[in-house]
């Protein structure tokens, strides 16, 4: 499920693609620094850090209103939101600018390519999201009910699998849950996995959250259906019950809201061509 499981460690697919990327354009400018020229070295790490924060501020002032009522989000880099054409504009500026020499120019599109090349390659391999429909079952709620998930509500929904102890869980949900609230296109649901209802409501009463629908799967069964690597992890799923998107670990205001209107506007009839 769009994910990478390292031993314990699990990775978002397109994040995978991006480490491997950096550690490719890094290794190679090393190598070139020793062999070619040493101010490679120091413009690799400089292009590097440019980059990635011209990626995060066009981010970011791309989304101004969000941030601005919580300006330390802006180092929440862990939560994803880059953009990345300014990071492209910061990367080509440093290859002008800091390498004056015409040769070392050409010599510094070899890691920038090659990252490229590595970059594309992990996320063609690893990235991707596997068109299910919904399991054709029963959950209970958290009130004791049944929740039909095969049934659906004719409407997009976002199913978030999360649990009381995981932190990047209890991390987003206080987000997650205000914008359950301000939603009318979709239907949350939490399902929470592998914990019983003295768990969820003890959780519920510490932090005051209040969530309309919370599925009780004491058997993670959930996350096996879904190859879920780990928690949390939001699936995105369109108005006939198929699986669209699938984001593992915490996630943004900013990413939870783009892939929201990208469910309803695949959804809205006027935006079908004629």
């Amino acid at each position: 499920m769009n994910a990478v499981s390292l031993g314990p460690l699990v990775m978002a697919a397109d994040r995978f693609a991006v480490v491997l990327g950096i550690f490719t354009f890094l290794i190679v400018a090393g190598i070139l620094a020793r062999r070619v020229n040493g101010r490679l070295d120091g413009w690799a790490w400089w292009t590097l850090l440019a980059g990635i924060g011209a990626a995060r501020l066009g981010h970011v002032a791309l989304h101004l209103d969000t941030f601005a009522a919580d300006p330390l989000r802006v180092l929440y880099i862990w939560q994803g939101g880059f953009f990345w054409p300014a990071g492209a504009a910061a990367v080509l500026a440093c290859l002008v600018f800091l390498l004056k020499d015409a040769r070392l120019r050409l010599w510094g599109v070899l890691p920038l390519a090659l990252a490229l090349v590595v970059w594309n390659t992990t996320w063609q391999l690893t990235g991707g999201t596997s068109a299910l429909a919904v399991p054709d079952r029963s959950f209970q709620t958290l009130e004791g009910t049944l929740h039909d998930l095969g049934a659906g509500s004719g409407e997009p929904r976002i199913v978030n699998l999360w649990a009381t102890w995981c932190p990047p869980c209890r991390r987003e949900m206080p987000m997650m849950a205000e914008l359950a609230r301000e939603s009318d296109a979709v239907d949350f649901i939490f399902a929470n996995q592998g914990e019983g209802r003295s768990d969820i409501r003890s959780y519920l009463g510490q932090t005051g959250l209040s969530l309309e629908t919370i599925l009780v799967d004491p058997f993670s069964d959930l996350s096996r259906f879904y190859g879920a690597p780990g928690l949390p992890a939001t699936l995105f799923i369109d108005a006939d019950g198929i699986l669209r998107h699938a984001h593992i670990g915490e996630i943004s205001r900013e990413v939870l809201q783009s892939n929201i209107d990208r469910l309803t506007v695949s959804q809205d009839p006027a935006a079908s061509p004629r």
